[in-house]
């Protein structure tokens, strides 16, 4: 008669990662659609003032940011140390810029949702009110009346 060798066991088989590339390009992939870069670069020291009754915008692509601060020290050079305007990714010289800076955001916004727009007013806590006077003027000339100042929640004691 023949002899038949008995089967060992040689453990439990190993992990197949013939998958694994798969798996990472599919996070690559969601990780590349699902985030969003940022739209502007802030130029000007942005330490917003605490507060206690504070609201969450809903709507973030509705929100047109206006940065209001003393530019950062690799701007000082050319901008100097006194508080300036931001609008998107350059310091607004002149105030009648802020006119055509919220021109061109409605432009991108659909024509239904214009009154839904608000200002977002990032001033750092050390400017003077002066400033922020002269951009909420400019502002109302432009008719858009909602505007949102910033801030971040005052610790609990």
């Amino acid at each position: 008669m023949s002899r038949f060798k008995k089967k060992t066991d040689k453990g439990t088989p190993g992990i197949s990662t013939a998958s694994l590339p798969d798996i990472v390009f599919m996070l690559l992939f969601f990780f590349m659609v699902a985030t969003k870069m940022r739209d502007a670069s802030i130029m000007v020291k942005s330490n917003v003032p605490q507060a206690t009754e504070l609201v969450k915008l809903e709507h973030k692509n509705l929100v047109m940011p206006i940065f209001i601060g003393q530019p950062l020290k690799r701007y000082q050079a050319v901008y100097g140390t006194s508080p300036r305007v931001q609008l998107g990714d350059k310091f607004a010289d002149d105030p009648s810029e802020i006119a055509f800076f919220v021109q061109k955001f409605r432009a991108k916004i659909p024509e239904a949702q214009h009154g839904m727009i608000f200002a977002s007013i990032k001033g750092d806590k050390d400017i003077t009110c002066g400033i922020v006077s002269d951009v909420k003027t400019e502002l109302r000339k432009v008719g858009q009346l909602k505007v949102n100042y910033s801030a971040k929640p005052r610790p609990k004691k």
